[in-house]
Formats: structure tokens, C-alpha cells, sequence
């Protein structure tokens, strides 16, 4: 096993499954023990990174980061990138002239915000999420970004489902750390 497998097996095996949470039938993946270790967030960011700075030539300008475990990723990419972090809100969260799209998630109904200000036109940005499971609030936040004219270089997520081709549906290129079975039983 490379180097490279060892430090994504290391962090996949600080994940928790969670079964029927929120709702019966979900099986959730908790990535939140990740973050009791400090050497597994460092094999994070680090990962994170040497794909991004190996895969885009382009100069990543804002990393947008999802309520809100994107905001424990964003904000460590965007330090080891040299770019702006702008935060996704759920609605009624972010002060100022807000942009707004409203998607489905597994459990219901959701909106995003992001200030109207937050990208200039023709800025490349990387979206970051913890987890994708249904690319519903990551669509969004692509819709966010869109509607400001920024250029989606890449989706970027700590975990996704391996059966759903995530980049088809989102229309750009979706990177996944780690990818599990949609359907993981205890």
C-alpha cells in the first residue's frame, strides 16, 4: 500500500456511521472524529491541496466552503491554496445583500445564501464539502457561484457515495478523498 493509501485509509477509519440520522433510513457518515486528530487533519488539508495545485494550472482565487462542516475544510485549503474563503449560509445566517437558491436535501427543503459581493466575475473558485450524498446542497452552492459569474474549476469532498457519478450531475469535475457504499450497513 503507498504512502498516499495509508494517510486516506488513516482517515477513513476515523469516520463514525451513524445509522437512521437524522431520519430513519439515512445511513449518515460522521466525519467530526476526523478532527480529534490532529495528524489526520493535517493528511487532510495536505491531500486536498497536492490534488488541487497537481490537477489546475489556473490560480484558485476563492475557495467556497458549505454550512457547515465545508467551514472547517474551506477555510485550512484556502490558507494552503493563497486564496479567499467565502462561506455558504443557510438561509437567515449571513448579514448583508444576500444571493439566494433553494434545493432538496435526503430530509426536505433547504436554502443557501452567499453575499452578492463574495466572487468578481471570472474568478476560479473550488467548491469544498465535507460530505456529498445527494449533490443537492452542493448544486446549490454551484448555483451561488454561477449567479456571480465565477468559474467552477472543481467540487472538492472529504467523503461521497461511490455508486453516483457526482461530476456528471453537478456539470464539473467532483473530487472525493474518500468513497463508501451509499447504502453501509453496521
Amino acid at each position: 500500500m503507498t504512502k498516499e493509501a495509508q494517510d486516506v485509509e488513516k482517515v477513513r477509519r476515523l469516520f463514525r456511521l451513524c445509522p437512521n440520522f437524522p431520519l430513519k433510513g439515512i445511513p449518515f457518515q460522521d466525519v467530526f472524529p476526523v478532527f480529534r486528530d490532529p495528524v489526520a487533519v493535517e493528511i487532510m488539508i495536505t491531500h486536498f491541496a497536492q490534488h488541487v495545485l497537481s490537477t489546475h494550472k489556473e490560480k484558485i482565487d476563492v475557495v467556497v466552503g458549505l454550512d457547515a462542516r465545508g467551514f472547517l475544510l474551506g477555510p485550512l485549503i484556502a490558507l494552503r491554496l493563497g486564496a479567499s474563503f467565502i462561506p455558504v449560509r443557510k438561509a437567515g445566517k449571513l448579514p448583508g445583500p444576500n444571493i439566494q437558491v433553494t434545493y432538496q436535501k435526503e430530509y426536505g427543503p433547504d436554502t443557501f445564501e452567499m453575499n452578492e459581493d463574495a466572487i468578481e466575475p471570472g474568478q476560479n473558485v473550488i467548491i469544498v464539502d465535507d460530505v456529498i450524498a445527494t449533490g443537492g446542497s452542493a448544486k446549490a452552492a454551484g448555483q451561488l457561484v454561477e449567479k456571480l459569474n465565477g468559474n467552477i474549476l472543481e467540487y472538492l469532498c472529504l467523503l461521497s457515495a461511490e455508486e453516483v457519478d457526482f461530476s456528471e450531475m453537478l456539470g464539473y469535475p467532483v473530487y472525493s478523498m474518500v468513497k463508501v457504499p451509499s447504502t453501509l450497513q453496521e
